[in-house]
């Protein structure tokens, strides 16, 4: 059986290759690979949520990217905002390697990257924000541990943004998140992604 995107050491074998992309204004040079996710471009959720969050409406503090992959969303806000530290979290050991090349070869140092199952080699408890772009294919369990997780992770009025389908479970997400936060705002939608976002709020 082939292994997925959020195996944590996929078995295909490598076959690298480079490409340039624009986000937030700013050029990449990316390195992708077998066994990644999205690995000839910067998928369309992952483009959709880094072009609408708004990094100047965030409070103080660094930013959290759950589900990394090869690191277009964390390194393309790291970019853009060089005064925040982001730290960028995945289970696939392949990835993280990309991510950390990908970091390097953009001159991007304000980022930490490292191995973690979701939350739970987190190091901090006070982010600004926390997005993910979460591995649908994992499962429901999975999706839904990473949304009502950030809430210990986040700061008073830091946000949790979100990209899924619509098909692929959207609605039941934005419950969720309701659920957990008290609060959850559809703030793009565009061919059926949904960018959703909750704010901590005082207890």
């Amino acid at each position: 059986m082939a292994d997925h995107y959020y195996t944590n050491k996929p078995s295909a074998v490598s076959k690298e290759v480079a490409w340039t992309y624009t986000l937030k204004g700013h050029e990449f040079k990316f390195v992708t690979d077998q066994g990644v996710f999205s690995k000839k471009t910067v998928d369309f959720g992952s483009r959709l949520l880094i072009e609408t969050l708004d990094l100047k409406e965030l409070v103080d503090g660094p930013i959290l990217d759950v589900g990394c992959g090869y690191g277009p969303m964390g390194l393309s806000l790291a970019k853009a905002d060089p005064e925040r530290q982001v730290e960028m979290v995945d289970v696939n050991e392949r990835a993280l390697g990309l991510a950390k090349q990908n970091a390097s070869n953009n001159r991007i140092s304000t980022v930490d990257i490292h191995v973690s199952d979701v939350y739970d080699q987190v190091k901090g408890k006070d982010f600004a924000a926390i997005v993910s772009n979460p591995p649908i294919r994992a499962g429901k369990e999975v999706v839904h541990s990473i949304l009502t997780g950030a809430y210990h992770y986040l700061k008073v009025g830091g946000s949790l943004t979100v990209v899924i389908q619509k098909k692929q479970g959207a609605p039941s997400a934005k419950a969720k998140m309701e659920e957990t936060f008290g609060n959850a705002e559809i703030i793009a939608k565009d061919k059926g992604y949904w960018i959703i976002q909750s704010i901590k709020q005082v207890n």
